[in-house]
């Protein structure tokens, strides 16, 4: 049985994150990519399905393919990031359910045989998939801000022509410089937004 976290965990991964709109000018290696992506990939998706595709855009070249495709308030944090990614969906994710998921090795038929299933399925956990990143970056000292406010169609004809991977939201990470936060909003109370029956 798991046992409760310590405070100061749940503080890093939730109390205390903010949404980071300005990042301090300290690089992001790339074996520190390589730990956010191995310790995401353990977070569940249904039939452990797992469509998420991840663009870790990082060079000054790569930015600049993808300034064009966001609206202005986006662009200057975005540049100012070390790292962007987009976080994708890949839409013939039921090819690999035969070893991912191997309790039921023709799961994949189900979806490769119905696309509106095999969409909501994949847009779906991909986003559970974006909201794992964003904790275990979080865990491992990244500070993140997830962003819409981009023309999907643009980004998607840059950096996934074949049209196999669907772009749908960005998350700036990097080490947040606390001056660029806004206050931070409130949040629904529980009366609000639970139900419990």
């Amino acid at each position: 049985m798991s046992e409760a976290l310590d405070q100061s965990v749940l503080n890093q991964a939730f109390v205390n994150a903010r949404t980071t709109n300005k990042f301090t000018g300290r690089d992001v290696p790339d074996a520190l990519i390589l730990q956010l992506y191995e310790l995401m990939k353990w977070g569940p998706t249904s039939m452990n399905c797992q469509p998420g595709h991840y663009v870790m855009v990082k060079s000054e070249a790569a930015k600049q393919r993808l300034i064009p495709a966001l609206m202005p308030g986006n662009r200057d944090k975005t540049l100012g990031a070390p790292v962007t990614v987009i976080v994708a969906t890949d839409t013939r994710f039921y090819e690999n359910l035969s070893s991912q998921f191997p309790a039921n090795p023709k799961a994949g038929e189900m979806f490769e045989s119905s696309a509106e299933l095999s969409r909501v399925t994949a847009f779906r956990n991909g986003t559970l998939q974006g909201a794992y990143l964003i904790l275990a970056a979080r865990m491992l000292g990244l500070d993140c801000g997830p962003m819409s406010g981009f023309d999907n169609r643009a980004v998607d004809a840059e950096f996934f022509p074949e049209g196999r991977y669907q772009s749908n939201f960005l998350v700036n990470i990097g080490f947040g410089d606390p001056a660029g936060n806004h206050p931070r909003g409130p949040r629904l109370a529980f009366d609000q937004a639970v139900e419990v029956v």
